[in-house]
C-alpha cells in the first residue's frame, strides 16, 4: 500500500490546528502521555492549592448588600444560626416539665461545644405547643455547614433521652448540609444515566466500541483537568459552589461534540481516500477543516461565557469560570491528543487491511454516506419553497417564545427545597409554630456614636408603627454595635419571602415607615436587608445587568461569526437565529415551569416564576453552544463554495453532509442536559430543561429549516462583503496523480 507523505502534497493552510495535529500524528504516544500528564498536573495543582469558596461578602448586591456591609462594620453580620425545636409527638399540649428538662439538657450540651458562640434563652410558641432554643455558631455564615455535625449529634442524643418528645434541629447550616448531600447524590445518578446513554448514542453513530469510547474518554479527562484549573481560578473568581456543576454540564456536551466533529470528518476523509492516504495524512486533512471549526466553536463558547462576568455577581462569575476552563480543556484535547488517538486507531485499521490482503481477502468497501430520511424530509420543502419554509418556521418559533410576555423572575427561596429532607421538615414545623421566623426585614443605620440615642428612638418609633400591621409579627429586635456607630432593627415577617405579603412588607418599610422616621434624621445612612430584601433585590440587580450582557453577547456572536466567515450578513443572521432559538426555549420553559400543569410530569412544585439566574445563563451558554453547529455547518458550505460550487448547491449539500454529525451531537447534548431534569433543585431542573429544548430546536428547526432557507434566499449575498475564493487546486484526496 502506498501512502501520500504527510504535508508534502496537501494544499491545506498551515492553521494552528493543522500544525498541532501533524506533530500529534507523528508522535502519538508522546502526545497521549503529554495529555494525561497535563490532566494530572492540573488536577494535582488544584487539589494541592485548594479551592477558594465564596464568602458572605461576595454575595452582596443592591441595597440589601449595602446594608450587610454596614452590619459587618458593626459586628452585627449574620452568623450561622441553628434552632432546636421541641414539640410533643402526640396531639395535645406540651409537657412543661419534660420540655423544660430537654431545654436545659440541649442548652448545656450546646454551650460546651467549641463550635458554638452563644445559646439564647428558650422561646415558647404563642399556642404553647412548641419551644425553641436558638444556637449561634462561631465563624462566618457560609462556613456553618462545615461544622454542623457536632451540633446535630448533640440534638440526636437529647432526642434519645426524651423519646416522648420530638427534639429536632434546623437552620441555615443544617439545611445547606442536607441540600449539598442530596445534590451530590443527584449528580451521581445523573452521571450513571448520562454516561451509558451517551455511549449508546456514540455506538449507534460509529458502530465501533473503540471509536465510541474516544469521545467519552476525552470528555471525562477534559472535565478532570477543568476541575483542577477551576480550583486555581477560584482564587481570582471565588467559587459559589456551582463551578463543578457547570463543568459537568458543559464538559460532557462540548467534550463529546468537539471530538465527534473531528471523528466524523476523519472517517469521511479516510473513506474518500480509499486507502491511498496514510493515517497521518487523513488526520491532517480533518484538522484543516474540523480542527479549525473546533477552535472557533471553543472560542465562541468561552467568549460568550465571559460576558457573565459583567453581571457583577459571584454566582455568575463562578458559572463563567467553569464554562470557560472546561471548554478550553476540551479544545486542547481535541487538537492534541485526539489526532494521536485517531492515528493509532487508523494504523491498527491499516494493519488489518494489509493482513486481509496477504490472505487474499478483498478489502471491505467503505459504506457510502447516506442522508437520513428525516433530514431529507425536512430539506425537501426548504429547497423547493425556501420563503414559505422560513416564514412558517420563524412563526412557529415566535409562537413558542410567546409565553415570555408573562415571564416572572424571582430568586429561588429556601422553601423550594425538597420537603423530604430532615432539616427541611423541621424548618417547616418551625415556621408553623413560630411564623415570625419565616422572613425578616433588617433596618441598618450608620451614624456618629453621639447620635446613637437619637437613632435608637427613631427605630423604636418605626417598630411601634408595625405593631398593628399584619405584614409584621413577633417581637422587634434592636441591636447596637460596641462602638455605637451601627444600629440595627430586625422585624419579623410571618410570611414566606416568596409571597406578595412579604414583598409588601419590604415596600412598606422602604417607602412608608423609613421616610416617616429614620429618614428624617439628617446625616445618617440607612439601608434595609434581611431575607425579603435579599429575595427582592437579587432579581432586580439581574434585570439591570441584562441589557448590557445581552448587548455584549450579541456583539461577541456577531464579531466571531464575521471573523470565522468574513461575512457581515452571516454575522447578523447568526445573532438573530440565536435570539430566536433562545427566545423559543425560554418561552417553553415559562410555559412549563411557571404554571402547575407539568408538576406531576417533571416532579416539581411550581414557584409561579422562573429562577432569576436561569434566563441569563441560558442565553449566554446557548449562544456559545449554537456556534458549535453554526461554525461546523457553515464551514462545510463555505468549503464547497471555495471549491467552485454554487451557493444554492453548496447549502443543500452542506446541510446534508453535516446533518448526521449535528444530529448525533445534539442527541448527546440533549441526553446530558435532560439528565438534569430529575434533580431535586428546581433551578437545576430549569437549567436542564431549557438547554435540552434549546439544543433540539437549534439542531432541527434552526439548522435544518431556518438557516438553509435564509441562505437560499440570500444566495451569493450571504457572503457579503467578501466571497469565498475558489481554490487553485483540488483537494489532495481527490487527485490520485499526487499519490506517491
Amino acid at each position: 500500500m502506498t501512502h501520500l507523505p504527510v504535508g508534502k502534497h496537501l494544499p491545506v493552510r498551515k492553521h494552528l490546528s493543522v500544525r498541532m495535529a501533524r506533530w500529534s500524528a507523528h508522535h502519538p504516544w508522546r502526545a497521549i502521555a503529554a495529555w494525561f500528564l497535563f490532566v494530572f498536573v492540573c488536577l494535582g495543582l488544584g487539589i494541592a492549592v485548594g479551592g477558594n469558596m465564596a464568602q458572605s461578602a461576595d454575595y452582596r448586591v443592591g441595597e440589601a448588600g449595602r446594608a450587610e456591609a454596614l452590619q459587618e462594620q458593626g459586628g452585627l453580620e449574620r452568623k450561622p444560626l441553628e434552632r432546636v425545636l421541641i414539640t410533643t409527638r402526640a396531639p395535645g399540649p406540651l409537657d412543661t416539665g419534660k420540655a423544660g428538662a430537654a431545654v436545659r439538657d440541649i442548652t448545656d450540651r450546646m454551650k460546651r461545644l467549641p463550635e458554638v458562640a452563644s445559646v439564647a434563652a428558650p422561646v415558647r410558641s404563642a399556642d404553647g405547643t412548641a419551644v425553641r432554643v436558638d444556637v449561634t455558631m462561631k465563624g462566618p455564615e457560609q462556613e456553618g455547614k462545615k461544622h454542623i455535625d457536632p451540633l446535630l449529634a448533640q440534638t440526636a442524643e437529647v432526642q434519645k433521652s426524651y423519646p416522648d418528645l420530638r427534639v429536632e434541629e434546623s437552620g441555615g447550616p443544617s439545611i445547606s448540609k442536607d441540600v449539598q448531600g442530596q445534590r451530590s447524590e443527584d449528580f451521581s445518578r445523573t452521571e450513571m444515566i448520562a454516561l451509558p446513554v451517551t455511549l449508546i448514542v456514540l455506538l449507534l453513530v460509529f458502530r465501533s466500541l473503540a471509536m465510541a469510547t474516544v469521545p467519552l474518554l476525552l470528555a471525562i479527562t477534559s472535565i478532570m483537568s477543568a476541575i483542577g484549573l477551576s480550583m486555581l481560578a477560584s482564587h481570582v473568581f471565588p467559587d459559589a459552589g456551582v463551578g463543578t456543576n457547570v463543568i459537568l454540564l458543559i464538559g460532557m456536551a462540548v467534550g463529546v461534540d468537539y471530538t465527534l466533529f473531528y471523528l466524523k470528518r476523519e472517517r469521511e476523509e479516510r473513506a474518500r481516500s480509499g486507502g491511498r492516504l496514510s493515517s497521518e495524512a487523513v488526520v491532517e486533512l480533518a484538522a484543516a477543516t474540523s480542527g479549525r471549526a473546533v477552535v472557533m466553536s471553543g472560542l465562541a463558547v468561552a467568549a460568550s461565557s465571559a460576558t457573565l462576568y459583567l453581571a457583577d455577581d459571584v454566582i455568575f462569575s463562578s458559572l463563567a469560570t467553569g464554562a470557560i476552563v472546561v471548554t478550553v480543556a476540551a479544545v486542547i484535547s481535541s487538537l492534541t491528543v485526539l489526532p494521536a488517538l485517531l492515528t493509532t486507531l487508523g494504523r491498527r485499521a491499516e494493519r488489518r487491511v494489509e493482513r486481509r490482503a496477504r490472505k487474499g481477502k478483498p478489502a471491505r468497501p467503505a459504506k457510502p454516506q447516506k442522508t437520513g430520511r428525516i433530514t431529507e424530509a425536512m430539506l425537501r420543502p426548504t429547497g423547493k419553497h425556501p420563503a414559505i419554509t422560513l416564514a412558517v418556521a420563524v412563526f412557529a418559533m415566535l409562537l413558542m417564545a410567546a409565553p415570555l410576555l408573562g415571564l416572572k423572575l424571582t430568586d429561588v427561596g429556601r422553601e423550594t427545597y425538597d420537603r423530604n429532607l430532615p432539616a427541611m421538615q423541621t424548618y417547616h414545623r418551625l415556621n408553623a409554630a413560630f411564623p415570625e421566623l419565616k422572613a425578616s426585614n433588617q433596618i441598618v443605620v450608620r451614624a456618629e456614636p453621639e447620635r446613637a440615642a437619637e437613632v435608637t428612638a427613631a427605630l423604636n418609633d418605626l417598630a411601634a408603627r408595625t405593631k398593628t400591621d399584619p405584614l409584621f409579627g413577633g417581637r422587634p429586635k434592636l441591636l447596637t454595635s460596641p462602638d455605637r456607630r451601627i444600629t440595627m432593627l430586625e422585624l419579623g415577617v410571618p410570611h414566606d419571602m416568596s409571597t406578595q405579603a412579604a414583598r409588601d412588607s419590604l415596600t412598606k418599610v422602604r417607602e412608608s415607615y423609613m421616610p416617616a422616621t429614620i429618614d428624617r434624621l439628617p446625616g445618617v445612612e440607612a439601608e434595609v436587608s434581611g431575607e425579603v430584601a435579599r429575595y427582592v433585590d437579587y432579581p432586580e440587580h439581574q434585570k439591570r445587568k441584562m441589557p448590557m450582557i445581552f448587548g455584549a453577547l450579541l456583539l461577541v456572536t456577531f464579531a466571531l461569526t464575521v471573523l470565522a466567515f468574513r461575512s457581515v450578513v452571516l454575522g447578523l443572521v447568526g445573532a438573530l437565529l440565536n435570539l430566536l432559538s433562545a427566545g423559543a426555549s425560554l418561552g417553553l420553559l415559562t410555559l412549563v415551569f411557571q404554571g402547575t400543569w407539568a408538576e406531576g410530569l417533571l416532579g416539581f412544585t411550581s414557584m409561579g416564576s422562573i429562577g432569576s439566574r436561569v434566563p441569563l445563563f441560558l442565553f449566554v451558554i446557548l449562544f456559545g453552544l449554537s456556534m458549535d453547529y453554526q461554525v461546523f455547518v457553515i464551514s462545510r458550505i463555505r468549503e464547497a463554495v471555495q471549491n467552485g460550487v454554487p451557493t444554492r448547491t453548496a447549502v443543500l449539500d452542506g446541510i446534508r453532509s453535516s446533518a448526521g454529525v449535528v444530529t448525533s451531537a445534539a442527541l448527546v447534548m440533549v441526553t446530558v442536559f435532560a439528565s438534569f431534569i430529575p434533580l431535586h433543585l428546581i433551578e437545576m431542573k430549569q437549567f436542564g430543561f431549557s438547554l435540552a429544548v434549546a439544543v433540539l430546536l437549534d439542531a432541527f428547526v434552526i439548522r435544518l429549516l431556518i438557516l438553509p432557507a435564509a441562505m437560499l434566499l440570500l444566495g451569493e449575498r450571504t457572503w457579503w462583503p467578501s466571497r469565498p475564493r475558489a481554490q487553485v487546486a483540488a483537494p489532495a484526496e481527490r487527485t490520485p496523480q499526487n499519490v506517491g
